[in-house]
């Protein structure tokens, strides 16, 4: 089941190949994701080069409505250790009380933290991070010139990745 659960197989083709009932498959499934979280959330603080970012979830298009917090979207928080492991919650807005909250519960303060230029974040040289680089997509920037590692394509990878593997699942309830 494990090996199943690794390879990205679905309950239902589980549940056929082991013999197993989908319900009995779901729930193993179910106990290896909460272990997993458990896991992640004991892995505290990121510290080194962590890139934050946020993304919107949720229906491809809502028609006549665009940008931030287009209606019916799940907001996710992202947290990307270069060379690790990425944290994400979801959060109920994007203020920078909200998005400081998780940074400062998650990344040490020694760290080097690499964001967009999105005004939340203008706050964490005064909140004590004082190693804070941004890139500026309003003017096409995705790498700052003579700078190549002041980015945030580690993270904006990362959302591109999840949202091509929850098509699979038809997305995920907000109360998982």
């Amino acid at each position: 089941m494990l090996r199943l659960f690794c390879a990205d197989v679905t309950a239902l083709s589980a549940a056929s190949l082991t013999g197993l009932n989908r319900n009995t498959v779901n729930r193993y499934y179910g106990m290896l994701r909460v272990r997993i979280a458990e896991i992640c959330e004991a892995d505290s603080p990121f510290d080194g080069e962590v890139e934050a970012d946020e993304s919107y979830f949720g229906a491809r298009r809502v028609r006549g409505v665009r940008g931030r917090g287009a209606r019916g979207k799940t907001i996710v928080f992202g947290l990307l250790k270069r060379g690790g492991r990425v944290y994400t919650r979801i959060v109920p807005d994007v203020t920078r009380r909200t998005l400081m909250q998780v940074i400062e519960g998650k990344v040490s303060k020694d760290s080097t933290m690499y964001t967009d230029g999105f005004a939340s974040y203008d706050g964490l040289v005064d909140w004590g991070y004082r190693h804070h680089y941004r890139v500026r997509h309003r003017e096409n920037e995705f790498v700052e010139r003579g700078n190549p590692g002041n980015h945030i394509n580690g993270i904006e990878s990362f959302w591109g990745y999840a949202k091509n593997r929850l098509v699979k699942y038809q997305g995920i309830p907000k109360e998982d």
